[in-house]
């Protein structure tokens, strides 16, 4: 069950919609309008971030916003129209961190099933450790895996990348993309 408010009025007239399968040989129920016939499609939402490394130490930001305000996160955000997924990585990584850095491969895509949202996450060289956060952050600071306030961390997919990411530098190759699932 996604858990996501459900669409009321078309957003080309204004009409309430219902919801049906459409007659365009769709099998899914979505939200259609019974005045102009608009189909409104639902989709996930992208969530874009990067795990900045400097040597041995992972960039995490101390959240200054809600959900979760006052835990540590990678810098991440939803993805804007008009960028790719890289770029708006990026983009957050400069809003977030104001961090210096060199974007590198993508790391992992995570499915949260539960709340429609699909998470990237790229890896990214951090070129000092001089950081300027915007207001979306307390504090920017760096952490060795051992550092790591595990228990201070906003979200599971945040975990999960870090996780993987470690377990990856102790193998020592990052030759793969991980993709999981959160349900």
């Amino acid at each position: 069950m996604i858990l996501r408010v459900p669409i009321k009025h078309c957003k080309n007239c204004g009409t309430a919609v219902v919801y049906r399968v459409p007659d365009d040989g769709d099998t899914k129920e979505r939200a259609v309008c019974p005045a102009c016939s608009t189909i409104h499609y639902e989709n996930p939402l992208n969530v874009v971030g990067t795990i900045p490394v400097l040597g041995d130490k992972v960039l995490l930001c101390k959240r200054n916003i809600e959900p979760r305000w006052g835990k540590w996160t990678l810098p991440a955000g939803f993805m804007e129209l008009g960028e790719t997924a890289a770029q708006g990585a990026a983009r957050e990584t400069d809003e977030e961190a104001g961090a210096h850095y060199e974007m590198q491969g993508l790391f992992a895509v995570i499915s949260v099933v539960r709340v429609g949202q699909v998470h990237l996450f790229y890896r990214a060289r951090l070129l000092d450790d001089r950081f300027d956060p915007g207001h979306e952050t307390i504090e920017a600071r760096l952490f060795t895996e051992e550092e790591i306030p595990w228990e201070e961390i906003a979200f599971r997919t945040v975990r999960e990348a870090l996780e993987h990411f470690f377990e990856d530098r102790r193998r020592g190759s990052f030759d793969r993309v991980h993709e999981l699932s959160i349900v």
